[in-house]
């Protein structure tokens, strides 16, 4: 009986103020040079970077808001950026609201976006050629994901706890699909509640798993906005599964729209 030897190769660069880093797994004896495709995805984010930092005296976003760019000459990805987080604001109900700030400021949209496409454009092809089996983008922790057709492999993803960060709170299983997490663990209390213009603070982490991470994204923010106390929004199209850990400690899990855990310090609820 023969052993499959599986390699792992990674990349890693800093990009969008974080560090984005591509893992590749294959067959050890596999030929395909996966380093033309790792290049074109870091090139895309830097792109994307230069057309959508808030940073950047440069950029598209910071023009738009000096008024020295008209929304109708901006870059088509902008007018796509734009249009995506109007449909969000929406299909949230305002708890994602890229004009929260009395300009557009799509920072909570574009990191997932832009990794989604660069990983879909410059890796899943990978995962289509002769012993490649998976592929994945992580950029400041959130992530797309990628296995060939027929593979056996799975990505098992720890998700820190935000109240103990070398501790992992729970892990999520996926073939193909993204993961998001949202919340004041690394960075405080940087999200506002749009309804308020205060800091969301009820949850203190919340992980969405999607088809995409794009949807990811949105929702794992949305979920710091409702709040510990509301998954109304749990079965919008796209998620898949997910959890939100409160200040105290506090877990609620779901999945395919439906909640399966609550715990409570020494109490756990089954549904």
């Amino acid at each position: 009986m023969t052993t499959r030897v599986l390699h792992r190769s990674a990349w890693t660069d800093e990009v969008m103020g974080t560090v984005a880093s591509i893992h590749l797994i294959a067959d050890a004896a596999h030929t395909t040079d996966p380093v033309p495709n790792v290049r074109a995805c870091f090139d895309d984010l830097h792109d994307a970077d230069r057309l959508f930092s808030t940073y950047r005296d440069d950029s598209q976003i910071a023009r738009l808001r000096r008024g020295t760019l008209r929304l109708e000459d901006a870059d088509e990805r902008v007018l796509s950026v734009h249009s995506a987080c109007a449909e969000a604001a929406t299909s949230t109900g305002g708890l994602f609201d890229a004009w929260h700030r009395g300009w557009f400021d799509p920072t909570g949209y574009v990191k997932g976006w832009a990794a989604e496409r660069a990983a879909r454009r410059a890796l899943e092809p990978l995962v289509h050629l002769e012993g490649e089996h998976a592929v994945g983008l992580s950029v400041g922790g959130d992530m797309q994901l990628f296995t060939a057709p027929g593979s056996d492999w799975v990505w098992r993803v720890g998700i820190s706890d935000p109240l103990n960060p070398e501790q992992v709170a729970a892990t999520v299983e996926v073939v193909d699909g993204a993961v998001a997490t949202s919340g004041a663990a690394e960075r405080g209390a940087h999200i506002l509640d749009p309804r308020t213009g205060s800091a969301a603070v009820s949850v203190a982490g919340a992980t969405v798993v999607a088809d995409g991470l794009s949807t990811a994204d949105v929702w794992a923010t949305t979920a710091v906005v409702a709040g510990f106390d509301d998954l109304s929004w749990i079965s919008a199209p796209g998620i898949r599964s997910g959890l939100v850990i409160s200040p105290a400690g506090g877990i609620r899990r779901w999945a395919q729209g439906v909640e399966i855990t609550q715990w409570h310090g020494s109490e756990t609820v089954a549904f």
